[in-house]
């Protein structure tokens, strides 16, 4: 298996987080009493970015030869992180040296081989957007509240750690990041994906989605964590004392739009800073072609400032989804923490010869 460091597309990932295609001939279905039909398989995939980039500005729409030039530029830095590595390479140093990629932090997590982010920036209507978000008007995600920085930063924790080889967190007073199994991240743990279900947003891998839809539901199933939402259709919102996960989805036809309103989250959302105050706002929208635009609402005033909205197209597929076998063998867990305690102590025991050599 390759396993050379992939620094730079991990770079360019960072900012276009592809989509695969399913072209020939389709013809919309629709259902005895006239609605859409969306069942089948998607990939929600893309380089575009959540967040805009900043030298965008208030630009919400790139040129194709803009976004064929991301898409050149991506295919390049995966063709390079692909090479096979030399064997002969020797271990990197302790703490990894200069090598910080993502997930993997000093010493190198998923090589290139695990990356299934995406060929190209998404189309909408033959246009291309240069971020997902389109409100605010700078395509980013608006202030957070205090109270959601500070949850924002719990709940991320276990990934925004310095990752240099040692206990960093024991210069900070407070709860550490690896204390314990519930200190982890949601995503780290397993309990959710990566990609988010409510919304859904696009991830580094396992990037699809099936729908499956009846007269009075519609079931979608996230190749990420398999997660599966549940959205009824044409009725009233649970009591608010039953949260999950997912919240509580409720659909209606609006046209050839189906509209979710989901509300009754847990605390602790799929959503970084996000709370039981979420209230999100879903459209799916079925495209002659097959594909799906997906567009939704954010509003948690507890969270952030204000609302924001995004949009990004789903495009239909032939490939079937995977399992995502993750919470069930995730033998890692015990290794992280393990590994854990043993910094603890070294770092400890660094402190404790010190104070005596004094």
């Amino acid at each position: 298996m390759n396993k050379s460091p992939y620094t730079t597309i991990v770079m360019l990932l960072a900012l276009f987080t592809g989509v695969d295609v399913l072209a020939e001939d389709f013809k919309l279905v629709r259902t005895s009493t006239g609605k859409p039909d969306l069942s089948g398989y998607y990939d929600a995939a893309t380089l575009t970015p959540l967040n805009r980039p900043e030298e965008y500005g208030e630009k919400q729409w790139m040129t194709k030869a803009e976004a064929e030039a991301i898409a050149r530029k991506v295919a390049v830095a995966v063709a390079e992180a692909s090479k096979d590595s030399d064997p002969d390479r020797v271990a990197p140093v302790l703490g990894g040296g200069k090598i910080k990629t993502g997930g993997g932090g000093g010493t190198g997590g998923y090589n290139a081989f695990w990356i299934d982010s995406g060929t190209d920036v998404n189309e909408l209507d033959g246009r291309f957007r240069t971020s997902i978000i389109y409100d605010p008007s700078n395509g980013r995600q608006p202030a957070m509240t205090k109270q959601g920085q500070v949850k924002r930063a719990i709940q991320s924790s276990s990934f925004r750690h310095v990752n240099d080889g040692t206990a960093s967190w024991l210069k900070e007073d407070g709860p550490g990041p690896f204390d314990g199994p519930e200190s982890l991240a949601l995503n780290e743990r397993c309990l959710v994906g990566f990609t988010g279900a409510a919304p859904t947003l696009p991830s580094l891998y396992n990037n699809y989605k099936q729908i499956i839809q009846t007269e009075d539901h519609v079931v979608i199933v996230l190749e990420m964590v398999h997660d599966a939402r549940i959205i009824r259709l044409n009725a009233e919102h649970g009591p608010k004392e039953m949260k999950s996960w997912f919240g509580d989805s409720t659909g209606r036809w609006e046209g050839d739009t189906l509209v979710v309103d989901t509300i009754n989250f847990r605390e602790d959302t799929m959503l970084f800073g996000a709370d039981a105050n979420l209230h999100l706002t879903e459209r799916f929208t079925a495209l002659e072609n097959g594909n799906v635009s997906y567009n939704f609402t954010v509003v948690d005033d507890t969270a952030w400032e204000k609302p924001w909205s995004g949009e990004y197209t789903w495009r239909r597929s032939n490939d079937v989804i995977y399992e995502y076998a993750c919470h069930e063998g995730n033998y890692a867990m015990g290794n992280i923490l393990r590994g854990a305690r043993l910094l603890e102590s070294e770092t400890l025991a660094q402190g404790a010869a010190a104070s005596e050599g004094k």
